[in-house]
């Protein structure tokens, strides 16, 4: 059983659908990120970083995992699916999964605070991040271009991490237009029945808690 401390966020959305994906159960508590629930105490000795996604694996002495690259990671390998096993199949899948990471994360989430946040509007910083989000996702199309996934023909945890921030585009203010590679990648991945239920993981904010096998119906506790 796989504990995740989550919220309705792209970080947080990596986490669920791959749980979704590899048919693993979890227990889902939704955070409060409002009320700066992922700062408490009790949650910073878990992650120091006081940052959603975490998992506990309570089949592995409770081993705790933060940062959603290194949960995809793990849950990847604990469950031998969605990762390459030769060398350089997985070497290609981690440079996506980074690119990510130290990419696309950090400028388009910089890009949805600025557009949509920040209580000053700054049309230099907006466009600045914008238009790095957007020549990103122009890197992205080039590769979707070539390969029918990021890692090659296969479907990977570099995918899920990457089309949960294309998927918020039109929150960031960035248009997919032009990217048609991109566009269709982004349409096949959102037709996943995986993906679609793992959307839904939390909800909202204000959830109950709730108590999932992955593929089946919420049951509230």
């Amino acid at each position: 059983m796989i504990t995740l401390y989550s919220a309705a966020t792209p970080n947080g959305y990596k986490a669920s659908i791959l749980l979704e994906e590899l048919g693993l159960e979890f227990h889902l508590k939704s955070m409060d990120l409002g009320a700066n629930e992922q700062k408490q105490d009790w949650f910073l000795t878990i992650n120091p970083n006081g940052r959603i996604p975490v998992i506990i694996d309570h089949d592995a002495n409770d081993f705790a995992v933060f940062e959603s690259g290194a949960i995809m990671i793990y849950l990847a390998e604990k469950a031998g699916q969605l990762i390459p096993m030769d060398a350089q199949g997985k070497s290609v899948m981690m440079q996506w999964l980074m690119f990510q990471m130290g990419g696309i994360g950090p400028m388009q989430g910089q890009a949805h605070v600025f557009h949509r946040y920040f209580p000053e509007k700054i049309p230099s910083v907006i466009d600045r991040y914008q238009n790095e989000t957007r020549r990103l996702y122009g890197v992205l199309d080039r590769r979707l271009r070539e390969s029918t996934y990021l890692a090659g023909e296969d479907y990977s945890i570099a995918d899920i991490a990457n089309w949960t921030w294309v998927r918020s585009h039109e929150w960031a203010g960035v248009p997919l237009d032009g990217l048609e590679a991109l566009q269709a990648w982004h349409d096949t991945i959102s037709a996943r029945p995986a993906v679609q239920r793992g959307l839904l993981q939390p909800r909202r904010m204000d959830d109950s808690e709730v108590v999932i096998k992955a593929g089946q119906k919420m049951v509230q506790r």
